[in-house]
């Protein structure tokens, strides 16, 4: 199976704006198709539904320098994760602070971090 990513990696984040709605339905479910290794997660205590991938590696050198490039890569499209990690996991979350949910930034920016994996 194709993953279709390279279309949205070759994006880049824009700024939102209040007021923006979050994507849902048929934007939503062709922005998830776009990035099958991301689950959706629809948290009980937050109302941001958002986008969630753990990555494993052999040691922590490799988790750090994976953890450093997605810093980086965040930093350049001005969208920032929420990063977690221990010894050999990575755990991101992606979503939208201004739009209370899910934008095309998140999957730009889960696309982008699927090809530095």
């Amino acid at each position: 199976m194709a993953i279709h990513t390279e279309s949205l990696a070759g994006k880049h984040c824009v700024p939102c704006h209040g007021g923006s709605q979050p994507l849902r339905g048929d934007a939503l479910d062709a922005m998830l198709r776009q990035t099958p290794h991301w689950e959706l997660v629809r948290p009980e205590r937050a109302s941001q539904d958002r986008i969630v991938r753990e990555f494993t590696f052999a040691d922590f050198r490799r988790t750090l320098a994976f953890v450093n490039r997605v810093a980086e890569l965040a930093d350049a499209e001005n969208h920032h994760p929420h990063i977690s990690f221990t010894y050999s996991r990575c755990r991101v979350e992606l979503w939208t602070h201004a739009v209370n949910g899910l934008s095309e930034n998140d999957f730009i920016l889960a696309a982008k971090i699927d090809q530095v994996a």
